[in-house]
């Protein structure tokens, strides 16, 4: 660092160098059930993977989605666990942190469930939920 007068100002030459990031935490998780489903439903298919979002419904007001992602948006996440490939929404980010999803099947049906942290409350049927986004400390 140098110091050069200028009247009663000091000017400073700094130059800085960057730190490596540190790694961040994967937005969710899957179980080995939801990894080997997700690369059941991908395999043989020209997508990035299987895309995974919150919309507004249900009598809880709002709802997973899933499709397949053909493309990655530039908002979009993608997390690649046990060798599958998710990309989330990059609207449905804060509400899905910290989230880990399983795949179950019962003798009713076969299905994706979450538990996620951010979930406050659940309708009756499974169907329809209620999450807060994650908030800043």
């Amino acid at each position: 660092m140098t110091f050069a007068p200028s009247g009663n100002r000091q000017v400073t030459d700094l130059t800085t160098t960057a730190r490596p990031r540190r790694p961040r935490p994967a937005i969710v998780t899957l179980t080995d059930a939801a990894a080997a489903r997700v690369i059941e439903l991908t395999a043989d298919k020209p997508v990035k993977g299987l895309r995974v979002g919150i919309k507004n419904g249900g009598c809880a007001g709002q709802e997973y989605t899933f499709g397949f992602a053909e493309e990655v948006g530039p908002l979009d996440e993608v997390v690649t666990d046990k060798g599958a490939t998710v990309v989330i929404e990059g609207k449905a980010v804060l509400y899905l942190i910290g989230s880990e999803i399983d795949f179950e099947t019962t003798k009713l049906a076969s299905k994706f469930v979450f538990r996620n942290p951010n979930q406050t409350d659940a309708c009756g049927c499974g169907e329809s939920v209620t999450i807060t986004p994650l908030k800043a400390d």
